[in-house]
């Protein structure tokens, strides 16, 4: 994820607002003092965060999408904006969020040992990520995807790491089959927005279907965990 990323389906996700409100309870009560997010893209989510939050770091590395941020967040004390993840600060964090972020980074496992680095004793670090990849298609490739994950996958991840997990569950049945469809269709930039609105129409039929069947699979998967060492040392990525 860099400088090239422009987001051109951001502000169609934007507009998903039953998708947001169902991923924000998976993990609104992990969310507490100083918090930052990475690739918050147009900055949709600061609205869920500020009542629970002391302060908040947003780190976008698209420069369309920080001059976006930049004026949205222009009047708001306590919350920070900066281009690159970590690299102006020696501050840690309780909370650091990447919502749909990890998949757009080559080397995942490099940024999240960064991360944790970065993580008070008993921080969380809540990642959200598009699963299984028998859905990668060319909406994936199109938005800069490297891949998509599955339970253990992510999990490898986390494998040097002094973690307790707090939550791994797959969410949003219905978008699973939506976006199976939409692989097998194809030409995914075609009459985008109606099909935004189409699945967000049915998140909550997902909310629901996802209890039934115990979250045992869907089109995204999210993951909480606390970090449960003193150790801020930065780790290196085998």
């Amino acid at each position: 994820m860099g400088n090239l990323y422009q987001g051109w389906e951001l502000s169609y996700f934007d507009q998903a607002d039953n998708f947001r409100n169902y991923e924000f309870s998976l993990c609104k009560n992990y969310i507490s003092g100083k918090t930052a997010e990475v690739g918050p893209g147009t900055g949709e989510n600061i609205k869920y965060y500020l009542d629970r939050v002391s302060n908040l770091h947003l780190y976008e590395t698209s420069q369309t999408l920080f001059d976006i941020l930049k004026k949205r967040t222009e009047s708001y004390s306590n919350i920070k904006l900066s281009s690159q993840p970590f690299k102006d600060t020696n501050e840690n964090f309780d909370t650091i969020i990447y919502l749909d972020v990890i998949e757009h980074i080559k080397d995942d496992q490099e940024e999240i040992l960064n991360a944790y680095s970065k993580l008070n004793k008993n921080g969380k670090l809540i990642i959200n990520v598009p699963a299984f990849n028998i859905l990668f298609s060319k909406f994936d490739r199109d938005v800069g995807h490297f891949r998509r994950y599955n339970k253990k996958n992510l999990l490898e991840i986390f494998s040097k790491l002094d973690i307790d997990i707090k939550q791994l569950k797959y969410f949003d049945s219905m978008g699973f089959f939506f976006s199976l469809l939409s692989k097998i269709i194809g030409n995914p930039k075609s009459n985008f927005g109606t099909k935004i609105k189409i699945w967000n129409f049915f998140v909550p039929i997902s909310k629901i279907l996802d209890k039934i069947l115990f979250h045992s699979f869907g089109k995204s998967l999210i993951c909480v965990v606390e970090k449960t060492s003193d150790d801020n040392t930065t780790l290196q990525a085998s």
